[in-house]
Order: C-alpha cells, then sequence, then structure tokens
C-alpha cells in the first residue's frame, strides 16, 4: 500500500476505538472529520484504486455517523456562569463496556476486511537492479517491408512490430521513472482477461512503475555493449518479464525486447491502431497436423521478427543521428532469450542465424520449433531454465530431441516454480500462487535465481568471464536440478 493509503487505514482503524478513549477527550471526536480528508487527499495525490473503495467507504461513514454528535455535544455546552454562580455538571449515563469494546472490535474487523484487497491486490514493485549502471529504456515500431503481416486483415500489409529497449544509461539521472507498461488502460484489461480475472481488477497497473528512466542517454563508461534480443511467450508482452529486462541493463547488456503482434496478449501502436491475440495463429485443439503446420509457420514469424530487430540495431550502429547508439552496440557479441513460445522462437532463430553468439530458454515451449532445427540442435551456448510444474512430457520429449543434438546446451529445473515464474505476474498479488500465476517458491528468491543464471550465462559467453554456476550444482543455489537425459 501507499503511504496515504496505508495513512487512512490506520486513521479509519483508530476512529473505530473512540468509544475505548475517556469521553472528555475532545482530539478524537475530530478523527473521522481527518480520515475523510486523507481520503480526499489520498484520491488526489496517489490516485483513486477501487480496491480502496471498501476504505473510503468506512471514511464517509464514520464521519457521517460522529458529525451529529459533534454538534450535539456542542449546543449542550451551558453558558458560562456567572460570578458566585456554581456551574451544573452534566449528567451523562455510561456506555456499558461491553458495548464499547463490541462496537471497536466488529470496526477494527471491518477495517481489516477493507485493507484486505489493496493488500491482496497492491500495485506491483519490481525488485530494484543489482547492476552498476542506472537503466533507460525506450520504445521503437519497426516494419519490415520484405515480410507481410500473417494474422492481420490485410494480407499486403507489411509485418509491423513494437520493440522495448532496456540499456545501461548515463548517470545521474533525474525524473519519474517509466511505467511498467505503456498503454495500461487497454492492455491491463486484456491481461487480466488472460488469468481469467475480471477485466476491471488491474486497473491500477496504471500506477507501477518500472526502475528505468525513458529515453535517458546511453551511458558513456564503456565504449561498446553485448546486445540480447527478447521473445515474450504465447499471450505475452513485451514488458513480461520487466524484472529480467532491468536487471541484464543494468550489468551492462543493451536488451531488446519484441511485441509480437496477434501472437501477444494485445498490441497498441503509436497510431491507436490494435492488434489482438489471434487464437488462429497456435489453434489449441487442432488436428495434430493443422496445429503442427500453424505453429511452425508462427516461429518461423517470430524468428524472423527477431532478425529484423538485429538488422536495424545493425543500422542504428551504423549511424544514429537520434539515439546516440552509433557505435556503441557489440554486434559480434549478441544472445538471445524467450519465454514459451518465445523460448522456441530462440532457440528457432539461433538454430539458423550465426548472429546468435548465446541463448536462454525459459520453459521454452518446443511444438513450434521446426523438425530441422530440432534434429540438427543450436551450437551455440545455451542454458535450458525449465519450471517443476509446467513441463509435458510431449514437451521435454521435443526437448531431449534438441538437446542431444546440441553440444552446448545446459538443462536445469528450478525447483518449486510454475510457468509464470519467469515473468512479473506473480506480483500481482500475495496470492498467485493459488491463483495459477506461480509456484511455491518463494518470489523474490525466484527472481534472484533466474537473474543470477541468467547474468552467468551472458557474461560467460558474451563477455569471458567465467561463473561456477554453469559447471555444475552449487549448495548456494539448492532450488536448481541439474538434469540429464537418463532423468
Amino acid at each position: 500500500m501507499r503511504p496515504l493509503e496505508i495513512l487512512l487505514a490506520v486513521l479509519v482503524g483508530v476512529c473505530f476505538l473512540r468509544p475505548l478513549f475517556p469521553q472528555r477527550w475532545r482530539w478524537p471526536d475530530f478523527l473521522p472529520a481527518l480520515a475523510l480528508a486523507t481520503a480526499v487527499l489520498q484520491i488526489i495525490v496517489e490516485g483513486y484504486r477501487w480496491q480502496m473503495l471498501p476504505l473510503y467507504l468506512l471514511a464517509v461513514g464514520l464521519f457521517v455517523f460522529y458529525l451529529p454528535r459533534i454538534k450535539s455535544k456542542r449546543s449542550e455546552r451551558s453558558p458560562r456562569p456567572e460570578e458566585g454562580e456554581l456551574r451544573p455538571r452534566p449528567v451523562t449515563t455510561p456506555r456499558p463496556a461491553w458495548r464499547s469494546g463490541l462496537y471497536a472490535a466488529l470496526g477494527l474487523l471491518a477495517t481489516a476486511l477493507a485493507v484486505a484487497l489493496p493488500v491482496l491486490l497492491p500495485i506491483p514493485q519490481l525488485p530494484a537492479p543489482t547492476g552498476p549502471y542506472p537503466v533507460g529504456t525506450m520504445t521503437l515500431m519497426l516494419t519490415d517491408e520484405s515480410r507481410r503481416e500473417l494474422y492481420g486483415s490485410d494480407p499486403e500489409a507489411a509485418r509491423r512490430f513494437l520493440v522495448q529497449l532496456w540499456y545501461p544509461a548515463q548517470a545521474p539521472i533525474d525524473g519519474e521513472t517509466a511505467p511498467w507498461m505503456d498503454n495500461v488502460d487497454q492492455v491491463a484489461p486484456a491481461i487480466a482477461r488472460w488469468v481469467n480475472l475480471p477485466g476491471f481488477s488491474l486497473d491500477h497497473l496504471r500506477y507501477a512503475h518500472g526502475n528505468a528512466y525513458p529515453s535517458a542517454l546511453l551511458s558513456g563508461n564503456v565504449s561498446r555493449f553485448p546486445v540480447l534480443l527478447f521473445s515474450h511467450g504465447w499471450g505475452g508482452f513485451r514488458a513480461q518479464s520487466t524484472f529480467l529486462m532491468e536487471e541484464l541493463a543494468s550489468h551492462g547488456y543493451v536488451v531488446a525486447a519484441l511485441e509480437h503482434p496477434y501472437g501477444s496478449v494485445k498490441t497498441v501502436f503509436p497510431d491507436g491502431s490494435v492488434a489482438l491475440n489471434n487464437p488462429q495463429a497456435l489453434p489449441i485443439g487442432a488436428p495434430e497436423t493443422e496445429y503442427e503446420a500453424a505453429a511452425v509457420r508462427l516461429v518461423d514469424q517470430w524468428a524472423g521478427d527477431l532478425g529484423y530487430t538485429l538488422d536495424v540495431l545493425e543500422g542504428l550502429n551504423a549511424d544514429d543521428p537520434v539515439y546516440n547508439f552509433t557505435g556503441r552496440l557489440l554486434l559480434d557479441k549478441v544472445g538471445v532469450l524467450g519465454h514459451s513460445t518465445g523460448g522456441g522462437a530462440a532457440i528457432e532463430f539461433c538454430g539458423r542465424d550465426p548472429r546468435c553468439q548465446a541463448g536462454l530458454g525459459l520453459d521454452a515451449y518446443m511444438r513450434p520449433v521446426s523438425p530441422a532445427v530440432r534434429q540438427s540442435g543450436v551450437v551455440q551456448p545455451f542454458l535450458f531454465l525449465f519450471s517443476e510444474l509446467w513441463p509435458s512430457q510431449e514437451n521435454t520429449a521435443l526437448f531431449e530431441e534438441l538437446q542431444s543434438n546440441s553440444p552446448q546446451a545446459a538443462w536445469l529445473t528450478l525447483l518449486g516454480t510454475d510457468h509464470y515464474d519467469f515473468t512479473d505476474l506473480p506480483m500481482l498479488s500475495p496470492l498467485a500462487h493459488l491463483l495459477g500465476l506461480k509456484g511455491p517458491l518463494d518470489g523474490d528468491r525466484t527472481l534472484r535465481v533466474i537473474d543470477d543464471y541468467a547474468l552467468a550465462l551472458f557474461n560467460k559467453a558474451l563477455k569471458g568471464e567465467s561463473s561456477a554456476l554453469l559447471e555444475g550444482p552449487s549448495p548456494a543455489y539448492p532450488e536448481i536440478r541439474w538434469e540429464t537425459m537418463d532423468n
């Protein structure tokens, strides 16, 4: 909860304790007015969110309830007595202690229930990156005229998609950090429905911010930075794993996270046009041959997006008068990572484009990967990190085919995790485990382990920094299980 939200909850709770205070005390009578003023101030300063509505109603109700009593007490005050005249002592009937205690207990219970909503659906707080660089971010729209849009209404339209960059920024930086996601009023309801929540339930995400500064200058501390490309999962979005994007950027990587239209949960372009998730692009429940053909077609499109993004970055590295990336990208040091279907796209891209120097698959979905790449494998250093609860026998069998042909691939399982643990979504609620958004492993620990293994991989493959984490099981990371083909 935000500071004024906490203050409002405390004031409402104290108001219900008024009967337990000595009746001669006058200052508690003004607490309901203070609580109502705090509610108004909170809405003005921090912004309204529906989860606070019960607390707002309690503040209004307490003010309405106590206002007549305050007025009656003032009207009952006797006029100042004349000299020598004795003031009559007012006769009051003390309230039974049990009634006062019951009122206070029920009031505190109501306050606790009202506080539960903003606590269980908080404004997500992304962990601060641990690297030496502050982080900048910007979003580009790319249009690849050489490819057609396969899933839109116009078969002649060129393929266009969004790319968000996270990168080491020049310190010091002033101003507010960037929102966690752009166009939140349109994207948040789509995310809510995707995870089986009411569309309005994530409206408060408009207040969520990451740790990156919009359009900050690229850091000048290092002459050039390695490049990483990220592909989200089916129904995901480019900012779905911001915790990892910011962490990698803070350690000296320029990270380009793609948003694949019609495969993302919802894409909103700068001109206001929208691309909704197209179920026919990956037709769950279709006959085997139809699904296989659609999946390969999809991963080819997504791998094409990765390739074109790298083409654009090469152009920026050659001549960039706007964003100052000229000569600052190490394009012979490129890593590719992806989650779920995006993990399949990363495998497909690295299996056929030699510009990929290292890869990371997070719960990589293998069905979209073409048979040719599964059979030839990937030659780059590749880390495959799977959750414990999501992988199916079919996905594992397809992965084993790839891994048997990939000489530098490591296969790890992060125990106590589920599919969405590789994203920011578990931060939506402390009840994320019950909502099917995470496994039982502590959320902060999960993010730390993912960050550390991702950094170990790319630091070794792209920067030449060795890491014991990639050599075998580590006692510092008991949540990681090294897998073999015999398991």
